[in-house]
């Protein structure tokens, strides 16, 4: 489970002396407790690896949309502070699709859905999350499932 692999990594940070490391993880579990106590009251709850992945990408996305204004505003060191975060961020979650096994997987959906116009993009996006949630980014996928709708 990636929540026993984080926490094992915090552990090696924390004896390696590592600060930054160490406070990204501790950043990370405080976002998983957070998601879990979201869901304490929640009736059906994702799997533990989809959880954790999706609070991972979360803190990526949250990550780069900073990055960008740190850089708008000429603040490269605040930006390479968080740039980092994400590349240990990263090591924690599962490999992702490539593009083209995204794109393969969008077609099989849209055609087992029948989907074919950008009005069944909800229907085919909810599968898409359902079957491959925690391997591929569903921004980049929505892009992707957008394009294939319209042509």
């Amino acid at each position: 489970m990636i929540r026993d692999t984080i926490k094992a990594a915090l552990v090696t940070a924390m004896k390696g002396g590592e600060k930054e490391r160490t406070g990204t993880i501790r950043l990370i579990q405080s976002a998983i407790k957070n998601r879990d106590i979201e869901l304490r009251t929640a009736t059906a709850k994702p799997d533990d690896d989809v959880l954790v992945t999706e609070v991972l990408q979360k803190m990526i996305k949250q990550r780069r949309e900073s990055i960008t204004m740190y850089e708008a505003g000429g603040r490269a060191e605040l930006a390479a502070v968080e740039a980092a975060e994400v590349a240990v961020i990263e090591t924690f979650l599962p490999s992702q699709m490539s593009e083209d096994e995204t794109r393969a997987a969008i077609d099989a959906i849209a055609t087992e859905l029948g989907a074919a116009s950008p009005k069944d993009m909800g229907k085919v996006m909810a599968a898409l999350k359902e079957r491959h949630a925690g391997e591929l980014d569903m921004s980049k996928a929505s892009g992707l499932v957008k394009a294939r709708l319209q042509g």
